[in-house]
Formats: C-alpha cells, sequence, structure tokens
C-alpha cells in the first residue's frame, strides 16, 4: 500500500505494503519434541532420555519431560499452542504488558470471558458472507478500561487463526503502543496527514496473526484527521486484507472522535466499567451511536 499526497486528501495504492513485517502466515505440524528443543526449554541431547522414559511409563512425552523435571508444566502448554497452532505469548515475553490476558493468561478467566464475547460477535456480525466491517470499541468516559478490552479482544480474534488488525485510532491519547512496546515514531496519524510513511503495520511475535498499528506521532487535529475520506479509503483497503479489524477510540467525554470513527466502522461495542461510568453518559453515548449509521454491536460492563 502506497500513501500519496497529490492533493489534499492522500490517495491509497494497494501496490506497496505499509506494514513492517512479512504478513503471511505460514502454518506447519510439527512434534511436540521438536517444538520443546527449538524453543529451548528442552536441553539439547535430552530427547531420547524422554522417549525412553515415554515408552517406559506409556505417559505423552510432555508429561515424560515434566517428570523428568527437564521442563515445566507452563513450557508444555506453549508447546502445545504451537503444536495446535494457539497462539498466546509465553510469560518470557517481558515486553508484554499484562494487561494483554488473552496473550500471557489465555487459560485464565478473563481469557475465558474475552473467547466468551468473540463467540457471540462472531455469530451476530461475522458470519460468512456479512458486508465487511470494522469493529469500533468506544466508552463514555476515560477510565472505563477501553483500550484494555480492544487489544484482549483483537487478541482473541486472532486466536481464531485469521488475520487480526487492531487499530489506535484514540489519537487524543494512544495506549495501545505501551501495551505491546510498539514505537510510536510513525503509524496511523502520519497516513492520515498524507505523509509517505512505510513499515507502520507491526506484526506481534509468537501472536503471529496479530498486527497492530499504532497512533505514532499525537497530532493536533484528532477530530480532523478522522473525519477525512483518508480515514474510510483506508478502513476499505484494510478490511480487503485482514479478516478482522478492531479499533481503539479516545472515550466520547473527550469530543466527538469515538461517533465518527464508529460511523467510519460500520460497527461498535460500548464498553463501561462498572462502580465507575455514569448511566447518563453510557446513555448519552448509546442514543447517538444509535442514530449513527454504525451497527451497535452491544454493551459490555467492565469489572477489571
Amino acid at each position: 500500500m502506497r500513501i500519496e499526497a497529490r492533493t489534499e486528501e492522500p490517495r491509497f495504492d494497494a501496490s506497496e505494503s505499509i506494514w513492517g513485517a512479512e504478513a503471511d502466515v505460514v502454518v506447519t505440524d510439527r512434534p511436540i519434541g521438536s517444538i520443546l528443543t527449538e524453543t529451548k526449554r528442552l536441553p539439547a541431547g535430552q530427547i531420547d532420555k524422554v522417549l525412553e522414559y515415554q515408552r517406559r511409563k506409556g505417559i505423552r512425552f510432555g508429561e515424560a519431560a515434566v517428570a523428568l523435571k527437564l521442563i515445566t508444566e507452563d513450557d508444555v502448554l506453549y508447546a502445545l499452542s504451537q503444536q495446535f497452532h494457539y497462539p498466546y505469548a509465553p510469560h518470557t515475553r517481558r515486553d508484554l504488558s499484562g494487561e494483554l490476558v488473552a496473550a500471557m493468561q489465555p487459560f485464565s478467566d478473563q481469557a475465558e470471558a474475552f473467547r466468551a464475547l468473540r463467540s457471540q460477535l462472531m455469530m451476530r456480525m461475522f458470519m460468512p458472507g456479512a458486508a465487511p466491517r470494522a469493529l469500533a470499541i468506544v466508552s463514555p468516559e476515560k477510565g472505563d478500561g477501553k483500550t484494555f478490552f480492544a487489544a484482549n479482544l483483537a487478541i482473541a480474534m486472532a486466536q481464531l487463526g485469521g488475520r487480526t488488525l487492531l487499530i489506535d485510532a484514540n489519537l487524543r491519547g494512544p495506549r495501545i503502543h505501551q501495551l505491546f512496546s510498539i514505537e510510536e515514531k510513525a503509524g496511523l496519524s502520519g497516513v492520515l496527514s498524507g505523509r509517505v510513511q512505510a513499515n507502520v503495520i507491526h506484526q506481534i511475535a509468537d501472536l503471529n496473526t496479530l498486527f497492530v498499528l499504532p497512533v505514532g506521532v499525537a497530532p493536533p487535529n484528532p477530530l480532523e484527521l478522522v473525519e477525512r475520506p483518508a480515514f474510510s479509503r483506508l478502513l476499505s483497503e484494510l478490511l480487503g486484507k485482514f479478516d478482522h479489524v478492531i479499533v481503539d477510540t479516545p472515550a466520547s467525554q473527550r469530543g466527538s472522535d469515538a461517533g465518527v470513527i464508529a460511523a467510519r466502522c460500520g460497527a461498535a461495542l460500548v464498553v463501561a466499567r462498572r462502580h465507575q461510568s455514569r448511566l447518563g453518559a453510557l446513555h448519552q453515548l448509546v442514543s447517538r451511536l444509535k442514530d449513527s449509521p454504525a451497527q451497535l454491536a452491544g454493551v459490555v460492563i467492565n469489572e477489571y
């Protein structure tokens, strides 16, 4: 994809790419022993010892390696996730925020809640044959947990195996780059302002079907940028390249950005925080969305 600034509005050309990593995901079948050795969770030269113990006890390879205290249960879970193509980040990924529970704690109750919501969204909004649309995550007030929610929902979507893009469109207070330890030098703001930029979409290591487009430099005119036709054209291009597009937005109390972004995306999911979000603000936001072109996917009460 190339972004040209010959006119006031940038024009998009799919002949070049704006992502910084190869977007194709290669799936291969490997035995668990090979995965454990490759990831250095099983010391080299110990395979035969594990195989002999496995045959003698009649147990699984991973169980044998754990019994011999060569690896841990967490190592086995990580290897199984690789074998069954279920991406999640191991605890060794210290660069990822602990808020990314769907990646760091994929078998926790919180991660299961995101998978349950994903199933509802897949049945209601992303059925085969439905018109492609992005999903804007919106909230009435700052601190409702919207960014936490958007990031984990994107991870849960990526764990289905389809290519998922998480866009940080919170041009007023971006935080997605912090959760994934991504440099914020270039991103959405530069794309929408018409500056030619490459390598602004990042493929996340260990979550190889998840891609992130950060904000980049926070602009002085956030509302104007998302109101430009360029934003709609960009979303249209990206929806043709990704199976799912999740978009983080500013809290609606900070301006009209969230409503504009939701209309451009075509769908919105409202996040409110238990014991914190004001009922009046939540009601106003839902009413505005019902009167907009965006399909309202529902309202989620966040207890995080």
